[in-house]
């Protein structure tokens, strides 16, 4: 028997799926101030916004991702 989820379960897992590196159900909270870049060309293209992902923890980071 599949049961439709409910209002409550789905206003709490509303935007987050499974962590793939862990398979954690629950979204993963990072403790970091700050991200690794590839090299400066990686750098560049972020901080000059042509590039999508994470710079600082005060801007954006994938916890607050999920709850945006």
């Amino acid at each position: 028997m599949t049961r439709t989820p409910g209002f409550n379960t789905l206003a709490v897992h509303a935007g987050a799926k499974p962590d793939p590196a862990t398979g954690a159900r629950a979204t993963p909270i990072y403790q970091t101030t700050s991200f690794v870049f590839d090299d400066t060309d990686h750098a560049a293209s972020l901080f000059g916004l042509k590039a999508f992902g994470n710079i600082y923890t005060r801007i954006m980071n994938p916890t607050q991702a999920v709850l945006e």
